[in-house]
């Protein structure tokens, strides 16, 4: 697989996926702000890692990769929601986002927190409509039980609430994994799972899945945490030692720098081994997984 291939396929379902974004929020009835506020955070830009791994997960067991388009959307919503609401001033208090004045910045506070509620909101109804060509009933229904699992108190907001209840205090680092686990994790893991729910994937093959997700999650969010460190403001788009700022525990600061690289190759390489056991065609996948190792945003 040449890098150029790779680069063909993500900027093409970027494409995609940006468009289907905008359409369906643009056909939204709703007064013209609470959109204005949606879309400016959803056109920021960012990697589009949670979309790009579904529709690599549909392209594994050769699956017509549009099918996902709404259960990517979906979850890009939810990613931007959370986004949107962490960076409040009762959360982490940013200023930047990918680059950008975050939402309450230039909407205020009040449309911030209610441009998060729609976006959560309608994930859930994209899910619903997804074309019937695409999923039965009974495949919506499982993609909507998964992306609430992942999203709610036993993933993403669990995860937020253990990473500000953690804030100053000294985390070991099975406290601090649990913190990654659900906070970033589990979404990551929610786009593989869906996108293997879509082509129709037997439970072991969701089971092997899931695992490497499990794995990419972790590295994913060592690499944040480096990145925090080395990271350029211009490029990562937002305050660098930030996490220092906030008395955040990382991964650098409990296994020092070095030993935080070590962490994150090791779920690297553990995450590829099993894409090696599950028999697909996985070369989107592990350009992916190579893409999170060496990202510098």
């Amino acid at each position: 697989m040449s890098q150029e291939s790779f680069s063909t396929f993500a900027s093409t379902h970027k494409l995609l996926l940006e468009k289907e974004l905008r359409d369906r929020v643009n056909q939204l009835t709703a007064p013209p702000v609470i959109k204005e506020s949606m879309l400016y955070s959803l056109e920021a830009g960012g990697k589009r890692i949670r979309p790009l791994l579904l529709f690599a997960t549909l392209s594994a067991f050769g699956e017509d990769t549009r099918k996902g388009l709404q259960a990517a959307a979906a979850i890009e919503m939810i990613h931007t929601y959370s986004l949107i609401h962490d960076d409040l001033p009762s959360m982490d208090n940013d200023d930047l986002r990918r680059g950008k004045p975050t939402n309450h910045k230039v909407f205020g506070d009040a449309f911030a927190i209610l441009a998060g509620d729609a976006l959560l909101t309608y994930s859930f109804q994209l899910l619903a409509e997804t074309p019937d060509d695409f999923a039965d009933a009974s495949t919506k229904l499982a993609l909507i039980k998964e992306l609430t699992k992942a999203s709610g108190a036993e993933g993403m907001v669990g995860g937020q609430v253990a990473d500000i209840s953690g804030e100053e205090k000294d985390l070991s680092l099975s406290d601090l994994e649990y913190i990654h686990i659900h906070k970033t994790g589990k979404l990551l893991e929610c786009s593989v799972v869906s996108g293997a729910i879509l082509a129709g994937a037997t439970e072991e093959q969701i089971k092997i899945l899931a695992k490497f997700a499990y794995h990419l999650g972790l590295a994913f969010q060592i690499r944040d945490d480096i990145l925090d460190l080395e990271g350029v403001e211009e490029i990562i788009g937002k305050r660098v030692g930030s996490d220092e700022i906030n008395h955040k525990v990382t991964y650098p600061s409990l296994l020092s720098l070095d030993g935080a690289k070590d962490a994150l190759h090791q779920h690297i390489e553990l995450a590829k081994h099993q894409l090696k056991t599950i028999g697909l065609n996985v070369e989107w996948l592990e350009a992916i997984t190579n893409l999170i190792e060496t990202r510098d945003h």
